[in-house]
């Protein structure tokens, strides 16, 4: 493994002050978001995954304690793996490391079985009892009693607003993403318990390890199970046909579900258009309007 040698001093004993073990080696492999991705060495050999915030307090309110919280809270449940969190702060975030492998046919149905279990834990309410973040945005995880309006109020209003204020939509595409939230009741299909779902199923935050789909970096809270898997299809999981049949299988879906993969998506899409701007207008738009029409 390659260190770079600026890292050996601050960041190793930063990193090493978080996890309270003697760090061997240091190597930068990533980063997105104003965060930095390590591959971290122990003096014992063990390896460790740490995001490093270019600056103290990422993501506000919430930052890396929100993705700690959302980590073991999924892994409670024992249903998929998660890594486990060997220490936070408001600068960074240590997990353990995840060995990767290619995804095939069969892992993917286990990663599709895997999800409907975690699913179906489970939780109090709609929401969660901790500030959310994504991608050093805010969410607000504040917690409701009925999922249309909870998404309505809390993930697409606040962020079409957003990109507005920021000029990457206008006052009729805000009104366009109004109606949506306006109509969310009658679109969401039958009502449904709230799910332990990920919160930001993309397939980037699947990672295939020991026959089976581990997830990572989670806005996790009590949701709509369908967000998870309108997710996955929102940038293309692999073997997408197959974890969606092992799902079905285990958890069946309410009839009318694929019509409403527009209507989870349109989240994560305004999401996008406040990070990487007028780009993903288009999507938002046609994700709006799909909803509406199914």
């Amino acid at each position: 493994m390659d260190q770079d040698p600026s890292l050996a001093g601050h960041l190793a004993g930063h990193l090493g002050g978080l996890l309270r073990a003697d760090v061997q080696a240091v190597a930068r492999i990533g980063g997105q978001h104003g965060v930095s991705h390590y591959r971290v060495v122990l003096a014992d050999g063990r390896m460790v995954f740490a995001k490093v915030a270019a600056e103290a307090g990422f993501g506000g309110e919430a930052g890396f304690a929100a993705e700690a919280s959302g980590l073991r809270w999924l892994g409670e449940v024992g249903a998929v793996p998660v890594p486990e969190v060997l220490g936070w702060d408001d600068r960074a975030l240590a997990i353990a490391w995840i060995p990767q492998e290619r995804a095939d046919g069969r892992s993917a149905e286990s990663f599709g079985r895997d999800l409907a279990a975690l699913h179906a834990a489970g939780s109090g309410s709609f929401g969660a009892p901790w500030p959310g973040a994504l991608a050093g945005l805010p969410l607000d995880n504040a917690r409701a009693g009925a999922w249309p309006e909870w998404y309505a109020s809390r993930r697409l209003l606040p962020y079409a607003r957003r990109a507005r204020d920021a000029g990457t939509l206008d006052a009729a595409d805000v009104a366009l993403v109004e109606t949506v939230a306006a109509r969310a009741g009658a679109l969401a299909g039958p009502a449904e318990p709230p799910s332990r779902i990920h919160g930001d199923c993309w397939s980037g935050n699947v990672l295939w390890s020991g026959g089976r789909g581990a997830l990572i970096d989670p806005a996790a809270h009590g949701g709509h199970r369908e967000t998870d898997l309108a997710m996955l299809a929102l940038f293309g999981a692999p073997f997408l046909g197959r974890i969606l049949g092992a799902y079905q299988e285990a958890s069946p879906l309410a009839a009318g579900w694929q019509g409403r993969v527009p209507l989870h998506q349109l989240h994560p899409l305004l999401v996008h258009a406040c990070l990487f701007g007028a780009a993903y207008r288009d999507a938002v738009l046609d994700a709006a309007r799909s909803a509406l029409a199914c």
